[in-house]
């Protein structure tokens, strides 16, 4: 069962996909646990999102009224207007498995996005490989994708410290001798 659409796909590749959000100023959360259910289920984390005109060479122009003022004035402004937001795929399911690695085929256009739901989390969080899809992430500060993808999967543990420990193993594990970033992640990871 799938909460109702939080957004459509407008692009995809195997490593990545675009979607439109549903509401405006609405994307789901940065580093959240999102799917996609096409000819599999594809599970993605968030990794940017904004909001712009839907005319590309039309950029917005400042008002100075409240976002209530604009509404009641000039409502068509906000018809103008579409929140995107970007994901990159962490993996797939595949005859009742969670798979860690890039699907076959990439999402389809058109295909509606969905929060995980908690258990959902649970399952392809409880192995900590989607970290290393985090690590080649350009769209987005690593440090700040991969600590509020951890806070996003430590919400469903809670109180599990294990889950923290062995995250931070992981993340010794891949990133090596690069202390300054570790130090980061688990600084962001606490706050």
């Amino acid at each position: 069962m799938y909460d109702a659409e939080i957004g459509e796909v407008i692009g995809s590749s195997n490593t990545e996909f675009i979607a439109e959000s549903a509401l405006l100023h609405n994307p789901p959360p940065f580093g959240s646990f999102i799917q996609v259910q096409a000819r599999e289920t594809i599970y993605a984390v968030v990794c940017n999102a904004y909001t712009h005109s839907l005319e590309p060479n039309r950029l917005a122009i400042a008002y100075h009224r409240s976002e209530q003022e604009l509404r009641d004035e000039q409502p068509q402004i906000f018809e103008l207007l579409k929140t995107k937001f970007e994901a990159v795929i962490i993996g797939y399911e595949c005859d009742g498995a969670v798979r860690y690695h890039l699907p076959p085929q990439p999402p389809r256009l058109h295909s509606f996005v969905h929060t995980c739901q908690p258990l959902e989390v649970r399952r392809i969080t409880s192995r900590f490989w989607f970290l290393r899809f985090l690590m080649g992430v350009e769209k987005a500060p690593r440090d700040e994708l991969i600590a509020a993808a951890i806070r996003a999967a430590y919400a469903v543990h809670p109180g599990d410290r294990s889950f923290l420990v062995k995250a931070g193993k992981e993340l010794v594990k891949l990133i090596g001798d690069d202390y300054e970033m570790l130090s980061a992640i688990l600084h962001r990871i606490q706050d």
